[in-house]
């Protein structure tokens, strides 16, 4: 096939990984996004995902890190979030795929005699599909440039439909597209010195897929010396300006900065025939990572969860959007989040221990799900009530919030969620009666009011007042919600639900008077799934503030 001299249709950017699992490339293509769209370009992100798990909902957060919903109610990967908070907007269901979606929609064709009786195989029939999923969320994002990472490492039994895919539309186009390898470099402690031969049989490995990378982005603890990039460039046949130094840094947001000290964005912009529209524009990105190393306090918070009982290793997996969105509001307030992880189960175990928690300046119960811990939360929402300390609950946080107001304020003393309990006498929280026939059936995937959501605000309420408008929407994830008939009897006793659905009906916003608390709320929905480095979200800044005001009380 003769190759075009110009490339004059969409471009896209593969993105594979070499060596080891881990190594960043999902921070690589967030920052690959980030930096070309500093540069003028629309770009579009997608994330590949091999496994045969239709979405990530059913998967558990402490074995592969927090489901990310997307505004259609999809249940993506943690890395779209990242992608989000990259490039400061919204992305679409059409930008995420796993191997599930993919089979899932080939054999519904076959079934329906899509194929005309013919033999379906993985080639070219799965593989064919992959490629025109791609071109879709191309399509559909009307965008100029599709930077697309394939999950998991070169190698891998499980990834190779989709660098087959790549390499087809590669093959077709070959001046739009370029493949970029994010490899690992380790540096043994006993030898002192930084190893190129793991990435160079990482290469060997792409070729026999008859795949190039066109750029190496090498991950090490160090910088890439000269040395090392010449022999990369001449044992991977990479030219030595498009092996790019990423070492390890202190924060996720200097990474765009960092890899644009190599000129990265320019050398990709070159590699696609694409002209400069604008020179880089990252300043305004700049100036907020510099909050991540110069917060001149700090602000001590306290996250009281569940999932705590595997290692700290996980913590950051399972909570990442909250963890994100702190920092945000925090850096927003010029103060770094120092951040403490409070097991609820000990608060259940031994309920004293519970006064530990007027040494924070704020308090957060994320989402969850299930009985693990559920008491010791309660627990700790009563002690932060009492003793007026900044309270957000997040979701559960919120449920929990309400059972906890009913018990102990309303006298509801037997207030529960039947998710808990279902012989409960008072199921202050319940289940959405449309759901509870599919939860009946097991199909717990499908069982959630999941996505966006609109909501109206009560004027003159904390909520309204943080978000400066009346009608707002955010993301859901979550089968329960405030029972209504016991709504009247909450609010006669002083809670407030200052956030509802447009027909009344759901209840989106708890919370407590300014006068009788200082931040007292829960929001039945993610709020941290809308937080993005350069638009903080209102009520985590809400947050951050009343527990910078709590500090020294």
């Amino acid at each position: 096939m003769a190759r075009k001299k110009e490339g004059s249709g969409h471009k896209y950017i593969f993105v594979v990984g070499g060596v080891m699992s881990g190594v960043g490339k999902g921070i690589v293509t967030a920052s690959l996004g980030k930096i070309l769209s500093a540069r003028g370009l629309k770009v579009n992100l997608m994330k590949i995902d091999p496994y045969l798990n239709v979405d990530a909902g059913t998967m558990n957060p402490t074995e592969h890190g927090e489901v990310f919903v997307l505004d259609s109610g999809l249940e993506t990967d943690q890395d779209m979030g990242n992608y989000e908070r990259f490039l400061n907007r919204d992305l679409g269901p059409e930008d995420y795929m796993t191997s599930g979606m993919v089979y899932k929609t080939v054999i519904e064709r076959e079934r329906n005699l899509g194929y005309g009786g013919k033999f379906v195989e993985a080639i070219p029939h799965v593989r064919d599909e992959i490629v025109e999923r791609i071109h879709a969320a191309a399509k559909i994002g009307g965008t100029e440039v599709t930077v697309v990472e394939i999950g998991g490492t070169i190698g891998d039994f499980q990834n190779a439909l989709y660098i087959d895919a790549a390499r087809l539309i590669h093959l077709k186009n070959p001046n739009d597209v370029i493949f970029v390898m994010v490899s690992y470099l380790p540096v043994p402690s006993t030898i002192g010195e930084m190893k190129t031969r793991p990435t160079q049989h990482a290469v060997r490995e792409l070729n026999s897929y008859g795949v190039q990378p066109d750029f190496i982005v090498a991950r090490s603890t160090h910088p890439l010396d000269q040395k090392r990039k010449e022999k990369l460039a001449i044992w991977c046949n990479v030219d030595p300006d498009h092996i790019i130094s990423a070492p390890d840094v202190d924060s996720i947001y200097d990474v765009p900065l960092n890899v644009e000290r190599d000129n990265l964005s320019g050398l990709v912009l070159e590699a696609l025939n694409l002209e400069e529209k604008q020179p880089a524009d990252l300043q305004e990105w700049k100036e907020f990572a510099g909050h991540a190393h110069n917060g001149k306090k700090t602000v001590k918070i306290g996250i009281v969860g569940k999932y705590f009982d595997t290692g700290d290793f996980v913590l950051s997996d399972a909570y990442l959007s909250v963890i994100e969105a702190i920092k945000y509001s925090a850096f927003d307030q010029d103060v770094k989040p120092e951040i403490h992880w409070l097991n609820a189960k000990s608060y259940q175990t031994d309920p004293e221990k519970v006064s530990e928690l007027k040494d924070y300046d704020g308090v957060i119960v994320p989402g969850g799900f299930g009985e693990s811990g559920i008491e010791g939360k309660i627990n700790a929402i009563r002690y932060v009530r009492e003793h007026k300390i900044p309270y957000f609950g997040l979701c559960y946080g919120m449920q929990l919030m309400t059972i906890e107001y009913a018990r102990h304020v309303a006298g509801i003393h037997g207030a529960h969620t039947t998710e808990i309990d279902p012989d409960t006498k008072d199921p202050v929280i319940m289940i959405l009666p449309e759901q509870a026939e599919k939860v009946a059936k097991k199909d717990y995937g499908g069982s959630m009011r999941l996505g966006a959501y609109p909501c109206e605000l009560q004027k003159g309420s904390i909520a309204h007042e943080a978000y400066g408008k009346k009608e707002i929407s955010e993301r859901h994830r979550h089968r329960y919600e405030v029972n209504p008939d016991y709504i009247e009897r909450l609010e006669k006793a002083g809670l407030v639900f200052s956030g509802t659905s447009p027909d009344k009906h759901l209840m989106e916003i708890a919370e407590l008077p300014r006068e009788v608390h200082p931040f007292m709320l829960g929001s039945q929905f993610h709020p941290e799934l809308k937080a993005r480095p350069l638009d903080p979200h209102p009520l985590f800044t809400a947050f951050i503030k009343a527990s910078l005001e709590h500090q020294g009380h």
